[in-house]
């Protein structure tokens, strides 16, 4: 026998509705809602290939060659991208980005590269995935202390050629730059740089941060120098 309740009457009339119907009905609203809207579950990220240390709060993890960041609650707050620095045979005997094994952030500061005229050149991203220091640098190091030293390049246009061409001249500076991308000393100017894909070499770092007071300069006999910072 089948059930019926009683919802309403109004003026002798009942009106009656068939508890089985209303299941049937209910079960199939559901389904469809979680069909088009599935449940919100804690996030998961599989199949990946590594997952670099926690630093700042943040780890990479890999797929493929591609890096994203999660966050200590394993939440992807970087999605993955193809411009993050990292060597699978890192040399750890240099210094600048060779010597990077995996991404990670470092005064809330990552290393991001792109191909400019088909040269590599390095920026860095915030911890919002933002470039917040252009993409300047053929060689620079990871940021210590709120500074870094890279390598910049400029090029200045010189004029035209008797055919009417372009002609560019690239100027070079090892510096010492804050998180900002403001720089504060102009150290060295390296030399020999082929700016053709050719014959472009990445330059070797001359200059390496101590302390924020003291820098270690390479001079051209190879001897080290140690040289006082004023950095305000």
């Amino acid at each position: 026998m089948c059930m019926t309740n009683i919802i309403l009457k109004k003026e002798g009339t009942a009106y009656f509705r068939n508890p089985n119907k209303f299941n049937v009905m209910g079960k199939i609203i559901v389904l469809i809602l979680l069909t088009t809207f599935p449940l919100i579950t804690a996030s998961q990220i599989s199949q990946v290939d590594e997952i670099a240390p926690f630093s700042e709060g943040l780890a990479g993890v890999r797929k493929g060659n591609q890096w994203g960041f999660i966050d200590q609650e394993g939440t992807l707050v970087i999605d993955f991208r193809d411009d993050l620095v990292w060597n699978e045979n890192a040399d750890n005997a240099t210094s600048g980005v060779k010597a990077i094994r995996r991404p990670s952030f470092k005064n809330g500061r990552c290393l991001v590269k792109k191909e400019i005229e088909e040269i590599p050149v390095y920026g860095f991203i915030d911890t919002n995935g933002e470039l917040v220091v252009p993409h300047k640098f053929l060689n620079v190091s990871p940021f210590n202390d709120g500074y870094t030293t890279g390598i910049i390049y400029e090029k200045v246009l010189q004029g035209r050629n008797e055919i009417k061409m372009e002609v560019y001249k690239y100027k070079f500076h090892e510096v010492v730059m804050d998180t900002s991308g403001k720089i504060h000393e102009y150290l060295v100017k390296p030399e020999n740089i082929q700016m053709r894909k050719s014959r472009y070499e990445l330059p070797w770092l001359r200059t390496k941060m101590l302390s924020k007071r003291l820098i270690a300069v390479r001079g051209n006999d190879n001897l080290l120098e140690i040289r006082k910072l004023d950095l305000r």
